[in-house]
């Protein structure tokens, strides 16, 4: 539990805005334009279920038209207020700019516990919920496109989209009016693992750089760091399982809404990602240390902590007992704001929500432009592209052969160079690059102004420079 003098969520983005936006100097009224959220759309409807009528709430925000559509997830959550979906829509803005996604900022929610219907009922009324969104354009292609939050996936997607479709018969761009579909309905490969794969990319990323290392008082590279997960959810199953087997990072922990599970020498994610899917929590795993508390694991000293759940689990009152050197934002707002003033006296590096969950709203943009564009990404120029690389392989061959050199290619380097890139290489291709970027522009900012000393305000003062010049463009 927070203390009573913990800024609300809301609150939270408002001070972190207003602390990025001091630095700044922004035509007068800019700034409040900027700020503000130019729409909320509360919705009550009733969908018939067991017998009766069921009255559910929920809303559409939209923060920011300065590039349309805008953008941004729905979720699932008896926690879900407006106050909460509006101060996500903000975050979605600056997320955008700071990538560079051509979207502004918007959110959606519906106050709803998802695990008390079955997938009949879930489907009701999803696409009541949907319909209600539709017929006052917050779902359209080209005005309002939403995404998979907390408690949604493809398969809700997948019914907004062909909800969509039952309404707007003649619309060829229908598909893009929601992204994070499944594959064979409009979606794109590497969408359900974005997330967390841009937080493995943002970390790698920060570890190419030795000064902003030393910031963190850490050394080397990724293999071997110490790695605390709270929340195995979507977001950080991938990145637990992206950073494990392909950057050599060992998970000591892990914690549930149940509790943690705790092992110095590193646990199977796998494994226990197939435990809480079977059992919906890690109570039982047989094979590491369980803890009912999971704020002691949280608190436990490791290299690198993400958390990956819910916002405002890093506050006031459990800051100072943070012993990470450094924190990765996966979930959206896990760090209030007087927690973060705490960490960064404290010296702990963060890397700000905006940027490291980005990876989703990344590859929802190139899943937007694919149905778009109607085609997948890759099938031009794959063939064409291994064709070319094959000449090469040949005349290598051959001048080998002509000349006596007697040398061979290794067949595991032909395997791969002859191979053109599918959608997926693509796709994360597009989403380092994304990554690497963005981080660039964060740390310019970081390391050359004497007035900026964190990551985070850093990624406002980059994003709000982006939105101020498109309003600027606008001619506001």
């Amino acid at each position: 539990m927070s203390t009573t003098n913990e800024p609300s969520f809301r609150e939270s983005v408002d001070l972190m805005f207003n602390r990025a936006v001091a630095l700044l100097d922004l035509p007068p009224g800019l700034e409040e334009k900027i700020r503000v959220c130019n729409a909320t759309y509360t919705v009550r409807f009733g969908v018939r279920l067991r017998g009766k009528i069921e009255t559910f709430t929920g809303y559409r925000s939209v923060h920011s038209e300065h590039m349309e559509p805008v953008k941004g997830g729905i979720r699932f959550a008896m926690g879900v207020n407006q106050d909460e979906v509006e101060a996500l829509a903000a975050l979605m803005t600056y997320k955008c700019a700071l990538v560079e996604a051509p979207f502004g900022g918007s959110k959606g929610g519906l106050r709803i516990d998802p695990r008390q219907y079955d997938e009949h009922e879930l489907e009701l009324i999803t696409r009541r919920f949907a319909y209600e969104l539709i017929k006052r354009d917050l779902i359209d292609p080209a005005q309002n496109v939403p995404a998979p939050d907390m408690g949604t996936g493809e398969r809700e997607m997948a019914w907004i989209a062909d909800q969509y479709a039952r309404m707007n018969t003649s619309d060829i761009n229908g598909k893009a009016c929601v992204t994070g579909k499944p594959l064979n309905a409009g979606g794109i490969a590497g969408r359900v693992e974005a997330t967390g794969r841009g937080v493995q990319y943002a970390l790698r990323e920060f570890f190419r750089d030795d000064l902003d290392l030393k910031k963190a008082g850490l050394t080397g590279t990724l293999e071997g760091k110490r790695v605390i997960v709270q929340g195995l959810g979507n977001v950080g199953y991938h990145a637990a399982k992206f950073l494990r087997e392909e950057d050599g990072a060992q998970i000591i922990g892990i914690i549930e809404h149940d509790g943690a599970l705790f092992d110095e020498k590193g646990l199977d994610v796998e494994a226990v990602h197939g435990w809480i899917t079977k059992h919906g929590g890690v109570s039982g795993y047989p094979d590491a240390r369980g803890h009912e508390d999971g704020a002691a694991v949280l608190e436990s000293d490791c290299d690198i902590l993400i958390p990956a759940a819910l916002e405002g689990v890093i506050n006031l009152e459990n800051a100072d007992r943070i012993k990470a050197n450094l924190i990765i934002e996966a979930a959206n707002g896990p760090v209030t704001a007087g927690a973060d003033d705490i960490l960064r006296e404290k010296g702990v590096v963060i890397i700000p929500d905006m940027y490291a969950n980005a990876g989703g709203v990344t590859v929802s943009y190139f899943e937007w432009v694919k149905n778009l564009s109607h085609i997948r990404f890759g099938r031009m120029q794959r063939r064409q592209e291994e064709s070319r690389h094959q000449l090469v392989v040949d005349e290598l061959e051959r001048l080998s052969s002509d000349k006596g050199l007697g040398w061979q290619l290794s067949p595991g380097f032909k395997e791969k160079y002859l191979r053109g890139a599918d959608e997926l290489e693509l796709v994360r291709s597009g989403l380092d690059d994304t990554m690497r970027i963005s981080y660039q522009s964060m740390r310019k900012i970081w390391h050359e102004r004497e007035d900026v000393t964190d990551l985070r305000t850093a990624a406002y003062i980059v994003a709000i420079e982006k939105v101020a010049a498109s309003y600027r463009a606008k001619g506001l």
